[in-house]
């Protein structure tokens, strides 16, 4: 067969490609030869070679000696040395594989197509009725792994059938677990030396015969262990991909690495792509910018707002950053203005949504001009919008709790469900730069003040930028209080907020902790 002719086609469509050895071994022996012209086309034959081989080397390994051999000045360099050893070794590996595989190629793009909507693999294109009855197909089985591994679990679907959720009007049958719930029972849970997960968790450690290989708190505390393997972080690597991300990028990762999994998450995604990642975690601005200017990142990941704070504080400083091509965002809401920002800079940025104990959730993916719209679900989550208070699933369109379905097709030709947007929660939880923020928090703050009566967390964005402030009713207002307070906020939440005071019977008597008033048009 014409490898250059038919591989080339297979790269742009993703489509299922039959190589043979020897097909492989010349396009191989060609590069030993120093021959550098299509980089990118033996990008896919090194994925070739990989299925033959039935092992796994990391993709960053290409990476770096794909580069190393595009920078080669003569067949002696050093860099040529490196790349031909790691050639040598595949093609020795490859001469021990089966004759003929079949192939389906992740498309591997220049600088000047990484705009272009793509897909890593064709999961993203196929029809509803394939997807949904691949993943009921699954469902049943983790439905039953609950039940049996897990004593929370095990309570609140004694009378579900594993095998009989088929459907989303079967789905719709389950009961839903809240956050706030879960933090309740995981709290309850420690206060008695019990399951510090509260029952909800496969894993653990010391005796427990599932060890966990890490274990992340997020606000409230909640508590979420990570297992060994290949993690559902590494799932996020779908919606960095829609981001045009690809192999051989340095990522700047801002998310924090420090108890909570946001960076993680990021990073773990990343590396699967065949980024290289720059752990630099959260504040150090000044540190951070100094990284960029040396390490010339060409993608960020973390919070729209300190993005936003790296680039004009290095604006100030006189250095610019100009390597940057792409951010991925999340934790928070990303503002259209900045989102216009980013773009007049060369930098297209999109939102990726993912949690704690799901991993990758939603994702933006950028038409070929930029223009982004919804989030597209991902290709190994079943996402069920439910109405507020209810539990039941509300109609194409509606808004539930926390966002609504987008109706008609992706413009960049994806399949799956797509959601508008975040647009609030029911009960009340909010997230502050990209903090969650719980009534249970606001309450605790509140009960070292005896002082105090109602009080109301008002959120207001002001310049498209997070602020929050408690508002409490007292009697006898002071400064010294008001500063107490304020530390105390800082200390449960971790986040800085001002301290507004009300008369006695000032604030409503309605219910409400958290005041989510901000304005996102």
């Amino acid at each position: 067969m014409e490898v250059a002719k038919d591989l080339g086609a297979a790269r742009k469509t993703g489509a299922t490609f039959e190589i043979s050895e020897a097909a492989i071994l010349r396009r191989w022996r060609g590069l030993w030869r120093g021959d550098m012209r299509r980089i990118a086309m033996d990008q896919d034959i090194f994925s070739a070679a990989e299925t033959f081989s039935r092992r796994s080397s990391p993709v960053t390994t290409w990476g770096t000696d794909a580069r190393n051999l595009a920078n080669c000045r003569s067949p002696h360099s050093g860099h040529c040395t490196n790349a031909k050893r790691f050639f040598a070794r595949t093609l020795r590996r490859v001469k021990a594989t089966p004759s003929l595989a079949r192939v389906t190629f992740v498309p591997i793009q220049t600088t000047s197509e990484q705009a272009m909507p793509n897909f890593p693999d064709a999961r993203e294109t196929r029809s509803p009725a394939d997807r949904e009855a691949e993943l009921f197909a699954r469902l049943g089985k983790q439905i039953a792994h609950a039940k049996n591994a897990t004593a929370a679990f095990a309570k609140s679907l004694a009378n579900v059938d594993p095998s009989s959720v088929t459907s989303r009007a079967e789905l719709a049958k389950l009961p839903v677990i809240r956050k706030s719930e879960l933090l309740e029972q995981q709290q309850a849970s420690r206060a008695a030396k019990g399951d510090p997960f509260g029952g909800f968790a496969a894993m653990g450690w010391g005796a427990h015969a599932n060890k966990a290989a890490r274990v992340f708190a997020s606000p409230g505390p909640i508590y979420e262990p990570e297992g060994h393997g290949a993690a559902a972080y590494a799932r996020t690597a779908r919606g960095l991909y829609a981001a045009g991300f690809r192999t051989g990028d340095l990522v700047h990762n801002t998310f924090s690495y420090h108890m909570t999994p946001g960076g993680w998450i990021m990073d773990a995604g990343a590396v699967a792509l065949g980024c290289t990642v720059f752990p630099a975690g959260v504040g150090n601005t000044e540190q951070q910018i100094a990284a960029m200017l040396d390490l010339q990142p060409t993608a960020y990941t973390g919070t729209p707002s300190f993005l936003r704070i790296l680039l004009e504080k290095a604006d100030e400083l006189g250095t610019p950053i100009t390597s940057l091509k792409r951010a991925s965002v999340s934790g928070e809401y990303f503002p259209p203005q900045l989102r216009e920002m980013l773009k007049a800079r060369g930098i297209i940025g999109t939102q990726t949504y993912a949690t704690a104990d799901l991993g990758l959730v939603a994702y933006e993916a950028p038409e070929a001009n930029g223009a982004v719209s919804g989030m597209v679900i991902d290709e190994d989550l079943i996402v069920e919008i439910v109405r507020p208070g209810t539990g039941d699933p509300v109609p194409e369109g509606e808004v539930g709790e926390m966002t609504a379905v987008l109706p008609g097709a992706c413009p960049t030709g994806r399949t799956n469900m797509r959601i508008k947007g975040w647009m609030g929660r029911a009960d009340q939880t909010a997230k502050v730069k990209g903090m969650f923020v719980h009534p249970s928090q606001v309450d605790a703050v509140a009960k070292r003040f005896p002082e105090l009566g109602r009080v109301r967390l008002v959120l207001t964005n002001p310049d498209q930028k997070d602020a929050m402030a408690l508002h409490a009713e007292c009697a006898a207002p002071n400064d010294e209080l008001k500063a107490k307070i304020a530390t105390a906020l800082r200390d449960v939440t971790k986040l800085g907020g001002d301290v507004v005071f009300a008369a006695v019977g000032a604030l409503a008597n309605d219910g409400k902790v958290i005041d989510d008033a901000r304005k996102y048009e």
